[in-house]
């Protein structure tokens, strides 16, 4: 069994304890550690991010390297629509979320004809392309100097943004929670189980009567409205949109995170974008010129090591402790 499907088996057995755990650490990080608010901010945008990513690499198999083009254009809609008055919270995650999985849409049906290398070289050019029109056109976007003047209104009417990032921090985990719970159904739905077979061998769920292109269209979609979430939100707690939201950098540095926190895992994503923040951080102070080939040999350790990520490691030590006790008690039976 591969390690999707014994992650799918894991969650259908239903709502575990510790899932708990990343809000209870959500909510330790808004008591205890107010300062570093818009940073927990931000890597719950990632999370978001890496959520997206996730359907396509690690339960359907899609290996993209342009998926920052549909948190820009999620991240893009929600500004433009902000500077034309349309600023309500809710507004500009919808529009982010519409806009970005109507692109997907569009491309996916380009994109998922091809396989392999050309599949990979498309979907960067599809971020080049949207990269290049938000330079081209700055009098809707701000150009290589920006979107500027977001402003949201407060969130129900009474919550409004403040400097201390208080409000956008529960926010985004608001929309967070939301995200993870729409995702979890997915792959435990038939749908989502589909998916996997689709990862696995796509000529026998071809074989069996499953529509394989469709069901990959589907997803794309999908992952592409759900980036498209994770930038509108970048839009609104930063009140800012630069061109990097559709850069190849931010493309990469997804993908990185969910290798390191374990793709096709669900809360992988939750591991591995707190562990990049903090590796990033450390680095740069440690070694400011060349902290990226620390952060990329970290990374080929974990890929060899760990080729579930931290969390499909976890998960390896934990069977391995549950078989070693399992033994000792059946050499302890009389």
């Amino acid at each position: 069994m591969t390690s999707v499907g014994a992650e799918q088996q894991s969650l259908a057995r239903g709502f575990r304890l510790l899932e708990l755990l990343p809000w209870l650490a959500l909510c330790a990080s808004y008591v205890f550690l107010p300062e570093l608010l818009p940073l927990g901010t931000q890597i719950i945008i990632m999370i978001i991010f890496a959520l997206s990513l996730d359907l396509l690499l690690g339960y359907t198999g899609i290996v993209t390297l342009g998926h920052a083009a549909y948190f820009g254009v999620g991240a893009y809609t929600s500004g433009m629509l902000a500077v034309a008055g349309w600023d309500g919270p809710f507004t500009g995650l919808a529009g982010g979320a519409i806009t970005a999985a109507a692109v997907g849409l569009v491309m996916g049906s380009i994109i998922l004809r091809t396989k392999g290398l050309a599949l990979l070289m498309l979907g960067m050019a599809v971020t080049l392309i949207f990269y290049e029109l938000a330079n081209h056109f700055p009098a809707w976007t701000g150009g290589a100097d920006g979107l500027q003047g977001i402003s949201v209104k407060p969130i129900f009417g009474v919550f409004e943004f403040d400097m201390y990032g208080k409000v956008g921090f529960a926010y985004a985990g608001l929309v967070l929670l939301a995200c993870l719970v729409f995702v979890r159904h997915l792959v435990l739905s038939p749908f989502g189980r589909s998916l996997v077979g689709i990862r696995e061998n796509t000529t026998r769920m071809t074989a069996i009567g499953v529509p394989v292109q469709q069901r990959r269209l589907i997803v794309f979609a999908v992952a592409a409205g759900i980036a498209g979430v994770a930038g509108a939100l970048s839009a609104q707690t930063n009140q800012f949109v630069g061109l990097n939201v559709l850069s190849f950098e931010l493309s990469g540095t997804v993908l990185i995170v969910l290798v390191l926190g374990g793709a096709g895992r669900l809360y992988g994503a939750f591991l591995g974008a707190p562990i990049y923040f903090a590796a990033q951080d450390i680095l740069a102070k440690g070694d400011p010129v060349y902290w990226l080939f620390w952060l990329g040999l970290i990374l080929i350790i974990v890929a060899n090591v760990a080729r579930g990520g931290v969390l499909g490691l976890c998960h390896s030590i934990s069977l391995r402790f549950s078989a070693d006790r399992s033994g000792q008690a059946e050499r302890g039976k009389p």
